[in-house]
């Protein structure tokens, strides 16, 4: 960790975030004695796919076209965009976004443990939750903080898998949206 936080600092880097395993009690002392504090806690989710249609909204792949929107709402709800994870997710064809009467609604890079999603309501984050094909990996990591979300995807069959810690050090803006987090980047 000493490495990571080193390599950090040369390339100037504004923070670094990580997810904590919560059962692991000496890892997250760790991350703690090193600078780290924690900022909430996330449930994996895992479970059958959902596929509900979600009220007046709709779902499709998003396009290059999509990027600077969604890059415009990652920003406003993190304090920086992940274009660049967001195009290599268009590029593979695992990025969708969800629409609705007024546009662009938010986005997603996959619903996995490797996929992250910003959207602006909770109705629009249901949307791209229930149009997943499936969810990758262990699952998707779901703040718990956001009650209202948790309670749905429990009510459509879904479980939890495992919790985790999200822990930073430097920069971090407290989400200002409905977002789901990933491992990456």
């Amino acid at each position: 960790m000493d490495a990571v936080i080193n390599r950090s600092e040369q390339i100037d880097a504004r923070g670094i975030r990580l997810l904590q395993d919560v059962f692991h009690n000496r890892s997250f002392a760790l991350y703690t004695k090193l600078g780290f504090t924690a900022r909430t806690t996330a449930a994996v989710m895992q479970g059958p796919p959902i596929a509900n249609d979600i009220g007046d909204r709709s779902v499709r792949p998003a396009t290059m076209d999509d990027l600077g929107v969604c890059g415009a709402l990652c920003e406003l709800t993190h304090g920086h965009d992940r274009n660049g994870e967001l195009r290599d997710a268009i590029e593979s064809g695992g990025a969708s976004v969800v629409e609705e009467t007024s546009g662009i609604a938010g986005y997603t890079t996959g619903i996995g443990l490797v996929g992250h999603a910003v959207v602006r309501s909770n109705e629009d984050l249901k949307a791209l939750i229930a149009a997943a094909p499936e969810f990758t990996g262990p699952g998707f990591l779901l703040p718990t903080g956001n009650a209202e979300l948790l309670n749905w995807c429990m009510g459509e069959g879904l479980r939890v898998e495992k919790m985790m810690t999200i822990m930073t050090s430097g920069f971090y803006q407290n989400p200002t949206t409905p977002y789901l987090l990933s491992v990456l980047y």
